[in-house]
């Protein structure tokens, strides 16, 4: 690729009101450019490259062919956003996706109105789309809705409750099912394009429309076989019976690259009056028309910065292994003694660390696809067979299957072992990943145990841990990113249910932190150390059971008693305060703090960024710490610092 290249075409786009003026032949170079500027601005930015290579002609042709913004283009999941958000006014802010104060890396309703929908997370297109389809029903708009999403998205049981609603229907709705990966298409090309045309056409739905009147009046025996036909010769003609069944007037499978497949059927489907849910299927290529993309086994999905001639990444060097590979190292070791091991991920075995789980035990991992409440059922029918399921699901991904958690999980007691990666900030993704809610959401429960490690070592321990927890559920929450490089052990020796350990022993006050919080407990202690106060640090390790025993030593202990977690109100913090109240620690002077998420979504920056914004770093524990004790300084000043 010539980093030189020019893009008048582009230039010349303001609006999408731009496109709808352009000829197909000046559509078909702006898609070159459009192409070329989508690379140029990921390799300086990182992000995700692959699946918004993969839909700009799509994306040219649905803002050429709809009235956009008026009419509504959902895009599932945002991760094929890119090139639709440089044509809708956000091409100068390109260089800021998923920086701080920068747009999103996902469509988002607050930045754009050409965001109808905000998509982090996968497959709810369809039920949103029909959602605004009704209301434009219901106010009598003329307004079209449009959902795109990946057949990857499609694997979720919400698609098709929501294709099974619309089905139900008459409202008019349109899904755009971008093929890039699953292969469940015949092969494209003219043919097929010429039957989607077709089929599409205003005059062939007519017709069918009539001949369904008319079949109407025949017995009903004789109706049910002529809707039987025409339904199963085209399920037969284009592969889309399944649609069928579930409601949708079936379209394609059309090239997702070629305008002259693109274009015709859009307008056809744009102009069409018959009533209810039309289901348009797109093939298309992730990476496509960039050879490092094309060529790579992720198709770069998502990528560091990278050399724009070459796509070479410029990946920085781990100074400590990620939390994610020492799971899964881990979980290999324990799995090489005990064949009752299994591994289950929903649809991220590499970013879970899973892939290599399924290298050595290819037999014992079971990627189910985007289905978190059937990964966790599923799971929990295997421990109720005698075996050891690791669910290793994203912190804000198990939110989706929260009453499986619940009701298949908890209330039978089933010892399924949670293993919740991006715990916490993480960084570029911004709010919908952020993994604030676990903590809450799971120390609630019955019958729960509830992990976090403040160092990949105590991960190695806390896994060795629930392998051998077999009465009971339990969950392990970890950041995204590096460890802190301490020394692993050999081995993963079992942590005793609900015991805290002393890191640094003290006399003033006391802070309890959970998880990663502890590292900056320490530097926060180190500086008030050095005003001349005398600090506990203790790391909770467990948010459920807490330690009750060392926790009412410290209350009795210390003047002051503060609480850390990376989590929102309900977690950690909520465990001990209940306890704390419930058993009179807190009648007799005992100045206590929480420190948790605060009341608010904070979006997209550098993990330490957010962490200051939320107040939670080491300069805020310090504060929270001296604000606690404010009133009794002088006294404490000329208390002996405690060795240790």
């Amino acid at each position: 690729m010539n980093a030189d290249f020019q893009t008048p075409i582009l230039d010349s786009i303001e609006e999408t009101a731009d496109l709808r003026a352009l000829s197909q032949e000046e559509l078909q170079l702006l898609a070159i450019e459009l192409r070329n500027d989508t690379v140029r601005n990921v390799s300086a930015t990182g992000g995700h490259l692959g699946a918004s290579l993969g839909v700009v002609e799509l994306t040219l042709a649905l803002h050429h062919v709809f009235e956009t913004p008026h009419d509504r283009l959902i895009w599932d999941v945002g991760h094929q956003c890119y090139p639709h958000k440089i044509l809708t006014g956000r091409r100068n802010r390109m260089r800021t996706i998923r920086k701080g104060d920068g747009i999103s890396g996902f469509t988002k309703r607050s930045e754009s109105i050409y965001d109808p929908f905000g998509a982090g997370h996968s497959s709810t297109s369809i039920s949103a789309g029909l959602g605004m389809a009704v209301a434009s029903d219901l106010n009598q708009d003329d307004r079209r809705v449009v959902a795109v999403i990946g057949d990857g998205a499609m694997t979720a049981g919400m698609a098709y409750e929501a294709m099974n609603n619309a089905g139900a229907m008459d409202t008019k709705l349109i899904v755009v099912l971008n093929d890039n990966d699953m292969s469940i298409a015949p092969p494209v090309g003219a043919m097929s394009a010429y039957l989607s045309r077709l089929i599409s056409s205003k005059q062939f739905r007519s017709v069918r429309h009539f001949a369904k009147e008319i079949a109407r009046k025949f017995p009903r025996p004789l109706e049910r076989a002529a809707y039987k036909v025409d339904e199963y010769a085209r399920g037969m003609m284009t592969g889309g019976t399944l649609f069928e069944e579930l409601g949708f007037y079936y379209v394609g499978p059309i090239d997702g690259h070629n305008l002259d497949h693109l274009l015709p059927v859009l307008r056809n489907l744009r102009d069409d009056k018959v009533p209810g849910p039309v289901l348009l299927h797109v093939v298309t290529e992730k990476g496509h028309g960039y050879k490092p993309a094309e060529q790579s086994s992720d198709k770069y999905h998502g990528v560091a910065t990278f050399d724009l001639m070459t796509g070479r990444q410029h990946k920085t060097k781990a100074n400590a292994p990620s939390y994610t590979n020492v799971f899964a190292q881990s979980l290999i070791s324990l799995a090489d003694e005990d064949n009752k091991i299994i591994a289950i991920t929903a649809a991220m075995p590499s970013g879970t660390g899973l892939d290599k789980f399924a290298d050595a035990y290819p037999e014992r991992c079971f990627d189910v696809g985007i289905a978190e409440q059937h990964a966790v059922t599923f799971a929990a029918g295997m421990a109720s067979e005698g075996y050891k399921p690791f669910a290793a699901i994203y912190s804000t991904f198990l939110q989706r299957a929260y009453d499986q958690v619940v009701h298949d999980v908890a209330i039978q007691s089933l010892p399924v072992r949670f293993a919740i990666d991006r715990a916490g900030y993480v960084g570029a993704d911004g709010s919908t990943h952020c993994g604030a809610f676990d903590l809450a959401y799971l120390c609630t429960l019955p019958n729960m145990v509830v992990m976090a490690p403040s160092d990949e070592a105590e991960l190695v321990r806390m896994i060795a841990t629930a392998a051998g927890l077999d009465d009971r559920p339990c969950a392990i929450r970890y950041p995204r990113g590096e460890g802190i490089g301490i020394e692993l052990p050999p081995t993963g020796e079992a942590i005793e249910i609900g015991c805290g350990r002393v890191l640094k022993a003290g006399s003033v006050a006391a802070i309890l932190s959970l998880g990663a919080s502890s590292n900056y407990a320490l530097k926060a202690a180190e500086e008030l150390e050095a005003r001349g106060l005398s600090i506990t640090v203790v790391d909770a390790r467990f948010a459920k059971p807490i330690d009750e025993a060392l926790i009412a030593k410290l209350a009795r202990d210390h003047q002051a008693l503060i609480t850390v977690e990376e989590g929102a109100i309900g977690g950690f913090g909520a465990q001990v305060s209940q306890f704390l109240a419930n058993n009179s620690f807190l009648d007799h002077g005992l100045k206590f703090r929480m420190m948790t998420m605060p009341d608010v979504f904070i979006e997209q920056d550098k993990p330490e960024v957010q962490l200051a914004k939320a107040g939670l770093s080491a300069a805020d524990v310090v504060a929270t710490v001296l604000d606690a004790l404010n009133g009794s300084m002088e006294t404490l000043l000329t208390q002996p610092i405690a060795s240790g």
